[in-house]
């Protein structure tokens, strides 16, 4: 069975998701509802170092996240992207718009 889990850490400046699992139809709306939630209000650092699959669904929340980032005049950084993740990212030319970091000492 499919799914994510996601543990939140808060930062001075930022909110750091730490999200393992897949990224999928059946999983994205737990990140979806978490990450918007906060997007609003502060920066946004998602650890996908243990996400092992990225579907168009996942990828559709994490353009959607950038879009509102960008609204609201916020950051979105991914970092870590896992082997599955970056592959995902690449083929779709996603890349280009986030940041990938590898610390969170990165984005502050």
């Amino acid at each position: 069975m499919e799914q994510i889990k996601i543990i939140e850490k808060r930062g001075p400046n930022y909110v750091l998701l730490e999200a393992t699992g897949e990224l999928t139809a059946n999983t994205f709306t737990e990140l979806q509802s978490k990450i918007f939630g906060l997007i609003t209000d502060t920066n946004v650092v998602l650890d996908m170092a243990e996400v092992i699959q990225v579907d168009s669904s996942g990828l559709g929340v994490l353009m959607a996240v950038f879009n509102d980032a960008e609204e609201y005049k916020q950051s979105f950084y991914i970092m870590r992207p896992s082997n599955e993740v970056r592959k995902a990212l690449e083929s779709t030319g996603f890349i280009e718009y986030f940041p990938i970091i590898q610390s969170v000492t990165e984005a502050l």
